[in-house]
């Protein structure tokens, strides 16, 4: 079946309904809360201060300026560098897992992610729909946001479009990621962790001055290795391992004087890992949960350079900021594509045998950024800024007959039937501003502007033909806020998001660019002498061509497409509390309710889900941190996670059930050790990253991605 005859699978879900409806009216208890809340924090707060609750975390993502977290009229995650330990996050997947209303689940190729935020979803080989901004630096390449996090000093996560300042690709939210600066006192820190799998990982880094005063540095590292745990069945061995993945960052800060700085960065990182390990699933039903059994082994090589260079100038009236950016990524991939094996499915795809597959990608990305920040000291406040970036993006797609089970087979041309070659270029420049004014003391409103071009330029490399395209948005935000008590902000705002049109693969028609309005309106509070922090929001987005793919092996690879109208209704609500010294509690709800109201090529779809959304996710967990002896002490921490129902395609008809994940870490640690014992989905539940159904494959039946199962270990770090 191809996806033209989809409308006769199609049926209409409305199961995100309820779900959506009990989230709203925990959101009214919450907004009725307040009254009460303040009283009892009145009462409080001649006898007990700030320190019976939570610190005051500033953040500067929002609006690039250093302001405290709770006065950001904005939904926004934040996870501080305690957080960062406690919690065990070591990659990009641990602090998403931790956000409702966000996913990111692997798929495809070792570095291929798909992020979906607010029922904006990833498209594959195209634009995020989050703004990853890494040290001051865009992240604009799908597979740079799987990443291994250490050294990090905090991750913000913004809800919410935030084209005004991020521009492009920010349609769904934004995400920085600010890892730690270098110190002029001579520090350091070692960590290792070893797991079932035979997983190992070491973390390490030194800090400190080379010319004290003046000139600061920071090298840090990581390595891992991983036998994996997701066995192919055909093969005997599992096809999640990594052979190996490192990375290595230096840092260099040189205080010019007291009114600039200079900043320089470099990463590198080097990996193979096992790859393309979708299961065949010839039940065709989404809950169906099969290990990989292909006999083509999947094998990922690449590597990622990063450099950077940051200089700030404070100038009295304002700061400029001048950040420099430059990336090289290259990725080889081989494996199977039929994703079964000649005794299970000697038909293989298209009813031609076992198929393979090889992609070459190179990749390499120079970006510029200018902006001028007044001080924060004034009534008025104001940025504004520009922003280039030119992307060079080269891949070559290989489709070839498997006749012994070796990927080499890629390269020997009497077997391939399909060979794609493509040059992407790409340029894009942006120009906003941003006002900020305070009418009353209690009563502030703030309104960006963004203008975005993009413009797109494609090479046939075997055929030599050519083809352009651009792109453009103006991005509006306009934010009201009002402090109804010194503890406590309503907020309302509207925002648009914009992610760029952009090219198939040769011989494919383009597809449109994706425009989203949004309405939101929350609240962030804290009570009881900071001891319970509650934030939420209801939000409404309007998208139009709203993008979204599906594979082809006719095409060779994937199609991006559009749906031409798309509505998305949802609620967000977070709660933490300190309910006794070193014992706190956390929870977070996010529903996703997403409606397509036209879809001119498949009409049947109207009144579906969007694909790859989630009705709703619950995070809920608690943390203890006591002393044992002397300066020892002991923590203990579990993770509870709910995700809701997986709509997997436009007909709906492939939903995967709601599943539970549970995590957990205990050990003993001081200032100077910790020691910890660690696991994660310990109950060992089955499910799909991803799952691509017949109709939306055209090789005959479903395939999908498995989820990791248990994983559980040890760790040791050290400081000195």
């Amino acid at each position: 079946m191809n996806i033209a005859d989809m409308n006769m699978r199609t049926r209409r879900m409305k199961c995100g309904r309820p779900a959506l409806l009990a989230g709203a009216a925990v959101l009214a208890g919450v907004i009725a809360a307040p009254a009460s809340a303040q009283q009892g924090a009145q009462q409080g707060s001649d006898s007990a201060g700030a320190d019976g609750g939570r610190d005051v975390i500033t953040v500067t993502t929002a609006r690039i300026r250093e302001e405290p977290l709770q006065d950001v009229p904005i939904q926004i995650k934040m996870f501080t560098a305690p957080d960062i330990i406690n919690a065990g996050i070591a990659t990009t997947q641990d602090f998403i897992d931790l956000t409702p209303n966000v996913s990111l689940d692997d798929s495809f190729t070792y570095l291929n992610t798909f992020a979906v935020v607010r029922g904006v979803t990833q498209i594959n080989n195209a634009d995020s729909p989050l703004a990853i901004i890494v040290d001051g630096v865009p992240q604009n390449n799908q597979r740079q946001f799987k990443m291994n996090l250490f050294d990090v000093e905090r991750i913000e996560v913004l809800m919410g479009p935030q084209g005004a300042f991020y521009g492009r690709n920010a349609s769904g939210g934004a995400i920085n990621i600010i890892t730690r600066q270098p110190t002029n006192e001579f520090e350091g820190f070692l960590s290792g962790v070893y797991g079932n799998g035979d997983a190992v990982e070491f973390t390490g880094g030194v800090s400190g001055p080379l010319v004290e005063d003046r000139l600061l540095f920071r090298v840090t590292g990581s390595y891992k290795q991983d036998n994996g745990r997701i066995e192919n069945t055909f093969l005997g061995r599992n096809a999640d391992t990594i052979d190996h993945d490192y990375n290595i960052r230096g840092k260099l800060t040189y205080l010019a004087s007291d009114n600039i700085t200079l900043d320089a960065r470099m990463m590198y990182n080097d990996f193979e890992a096992g790859t393309l390990y979708d299961s065949f699933v010839p039940s065709g039903n989404a809950n169906d949960f099969q290990d990989p059994s292909n006999n083509l082994p999947g094998d990922a090589v690449g590597d990622v350079f990063e450099a950077t260079f940051k200089a700030d100038v404070d100038m009295g009236f304002a700061t400029l900021t001048a950040i420099t950016g430059y990336t090289e990524l290259d990725e080889e991939v081989r494996g199977d594509i039929d994703f079964s094996n000649p005794v299970n499915n000697p038909a293989g795809g298209f009813g031609f045998g076992s198929l393979g597959q090889g992609s070459d990608l190179d990749l390499a990305m120079t970006s510029q950024e200018l902006r001028l920040v007044s001080p924060n000291d004034q009534r008025l406040r104001w940025l504004a800024g520009a922003f280039y970036i030119h992307t060079d993006r080269q891949l070559e797609a290989v489709l070839f007959v498997d006749l012994n089970g070796d990927p080499n087979q890629v390269d020997d041309p009497s077997l391939v039937f399909l060979r794609q070659t493509e040059d992407d270029d790409n340029d894009a420049w942006s120009i906003y501003g941003q006002l900020e004014y305070d009418i009353t003391d209690r009563f502030k409103i703030a309104a960006g502007l963004r203008y975005d071009e993009d413009n797109r330029f494609q090479e046939d490399l075997l055929t030599l033909a050519t083809r352009e395209i651009s792109f453009s948005a103006v991005l509006p935000k306009v934010t009201l806020s009002y402090d109804v008590h010194d503890s406590a902000l309503l907020y309302a705002s509207y925002g648009e998001g914009f992610r760029s049109g952009g090219f198939n693969a040769p011989g494919v028609a383009p597809f449109r660019d994706e425009t989203t309005r949004s309405v939101e309106g929350g609240f962030k509070s804290q009570w009881w002498d900071n001891r319970l922090t509650l934030n939420g929001a209801v939000y409404y987005s309007f998208v139009e061509d709203f993008q979204f793919f599906f594979l082809s092996l006719a095409a060779g690879g994937q199609i991006i497409s559009n749906i031409d109208r798309a509505e998305i209704f949802g609620v967000e609500v977070e709660a933490q509390a300190t309910l006794a010294d070193g014992w706190q509690v956390y929870a977070g709800l996010g529903t996703t309710d997403t409606e397509i109201k036209e879809n001119v090529p498949f009409p049947t779809s109207v009144g579906n889900h969007t694909p790859k959304t989630t009705d709703v996710s619950l995070n809920l967990g608690s943390q203890y941190r006591f002393p044992v002896y002397n300066d020892i002490f002991a923590i203990m921490r579990v993770d509870f996670e709910r995700r809701g129902e997986r709509f997997w395609q436009v007909d709906n008809l492939d939903i995967q059930d709601p599943f539970n994940l549970l995590n957990f870490r205990a050990g003993f640690e001081a200032d100077h050790w910790g020691l910890y014992v660690w696991g994660r989905n310990i109950t060992d539940e089955e499910y799909y990253t991803d799952f691509n159904p017949n109709a939306f494959t055209g090789i005959g039946y479903d395939i999908g991605f498995r989820g990791q199962p248990a994983s559980y270990g040890v760790e040791a770090r050290i400081r000195f």
